[in-house]
């Protein structure tokens, strides 16, 4: 294993650890989100140059964008949750109370 599959692995369960133990505050847990999908963008766009692929893939510049729309919805909530409980906190998100 290269030194630069290790740091793309290292950095995807980095941030799986840090979703599944710091679940405190929303904004948090999209910041681990955030930080997963960047670390497989990353793998991805630089995968067809592992492989000496011709083509560049599609699938990089997708993924980009289902991360932003994401991150929009995911601080559409926090504002959101933010207005109506008065804090971020996860505890205090109920769905059988919304």
């Amino acid at each position: 294993m290269s030194l630069l599959h290790l740091s793309f692995y290292s950095s995807f369960t980095l941030s799986c650890l840090g979703l599944a133990f710091h679940r405190t505050h929303l904004i948090s847990a999209l910041l681990c989100l955030e930080s997963m999908m960047l670390s497989m963008y990353i793998a991805l766009s630089i995968w067809p140059t592992e492989t000496q692929t011709a083509s560049t893939a599609l699938t990089p510049i997708l993924m980009l964008t289902f991360s932003a729309c994401e991150a929009g919805i995911g601080l559409a909530m926090l504002v959101a949750s933010t207005r109506t409980h008065g804090s971020d906190h996860l505890h205090n998100l109920n769905l059988l109370q919304c």
